[in-house]
């Protein structure tokens, strides 16, 4: 399905910004029984025109969920702010599965250190960032279209659909 130029990306510009910066994320899928495969996300990029989202998983740490990806091409993925637990979730299909770019691993080690940066106040230590990130050296980019989008910051909006593409 071709996004339409002349309709609105699914995401504002500050629901952008948010996702990509200073996040916690888990990536989702499902086998064909529909039992679920889950994977933390080792960053995110969002397309220029906001229609697409990237998010980067480990091959070593997340071959179920890739392949659960690879076979019906459906994925979630929440991304959760842990200073404030302000949540987002995407519902959307996967468009392909590609090897990591540079860009892709820059990308990656700024989402590192802006992770690195949220939980330190938190009484985290930079080291345990790298430990919980660990497998990015084996890694590809999930491109995926959200088509669907939910607000998870728990109270009482949690749940409440913020867009959906037909």
């Amino acid at each position: 399905m071709k996004a339409n130029a002349d309709e609105a990306p699914l995401l504002s510009e500050a629901h952008a910004a948010f996702v990509q910066r200073r996040i916690s994320m888990n990536v989702a899928g499902r086998d064909a029984e529909k039992r679920p495969a889950l994977a933390r996300g080792l960053g995110i990029r969002v397309a220029p025109d906001r229609r697409t989202l990237t998010v980067y998983l480990s091959t070593t740490h997340s071959a179920r969920l890739l392949q659960c990806l690879r076979d019906n091409g459906a994925i979630a993925v929440a991304v959760t702010r842990p200073t404030t637990h302000e949540t987002l979730q995407f519902k959307g299909r996967v468009r392909e599965i590609l090897p990591l770019s540079d860009a892709d691993i820059e990308a990656m080690a700024a989402y590192r250190d802006s992770f690195a940066a949220e939980l330190e106040p938190l009484g985290y230590r930079r080291d345990f960032v790298r430990q919980l990130l660990a497998g990015s050296e084996h890694g590809v980019a999930v491109v995926f279209e959200p088509t669907a989008m939910f607000d998870q910051t728990p109270g009482p909006k949690a749940g409440e659909k913020l867009g959906e593409k037909p």
